[in-house]
């Protein structure tokens, strides 16, 4: 932090001991802000590297309060915090918050839920059912977690196995 008000380099008003304003005369740039202010400041993302980010880019957030019906073709990440009627395809992440509800048939990489999935739900990796999510209906996943607190009803299968492996849960 500066010590004194020139220390910035910043054009001031001066007032004189007996009130009156006076301009201060115009400073050239010190050496140590001329290097800074020729570059961008690398903490802050410009709007152009923010729209490039490829994650961000293809993240679904659906608010909590906000519902959606329809068909989701592609998307990396869905977050899902209100409620949706959908058919999800070709998806790496689907998160369901505490205050989120799917209905209607996803296929994904990874599934976290917290809420409410209801349908056929296939998860190639790892499906986590936290403590109060509840997955209910036709399930194939490749791993599978569930905290204490969380529920899974329906038909379950892990995925590679034969029908011979189904197994039908009701909680």
């Amino acid at each position: 932090m500066a010590e004194r008000a020139d220390d910035v380099g910043l054009p001031m008003k001066l007032i004189a001991a007996s009130g009156t304003k006076v301009q201060a005369p115009p400073m050239a740039d010190p050496p140590r802000f001329a290097a800074a202010a020729a570059q961008p400041a690398a903490s802050v993302p410009t709007p152009a590297a923010l729209r490039n980010n490829e994650v961000d880019r293809r993240t679904l957030i659906l608010g909590q309060g906000m519902s959606l019906a329809g068909e989701i073709t592609s998307c990396d990440r869905l977050i899902v915090e209100g409620s949706i009627q959908a058919t999800l395809e070709k998806c790496q992440h689907v998160i369901i918050a505490e205050t989120g509800a799917f209905n209607g048939q996803a296929s994904t990489e990874n599934a976290d839920v917290r809420g409410r999935f209801e349908g056929d739900l296939t998860v190639r990796k790892r499906l986590l059912i936290r403590a109060g999510g509840h997955v209910s209906g036709t399930v194939t996943y490749g791993e599978i977690e569930i905290e204490s607190g969380g529920g899974i009803s329906g038909t379950i299968e892990k995925a590679g196995t034969n029908n011979a492996d189904l197994i039908s849960l009701s909680a």
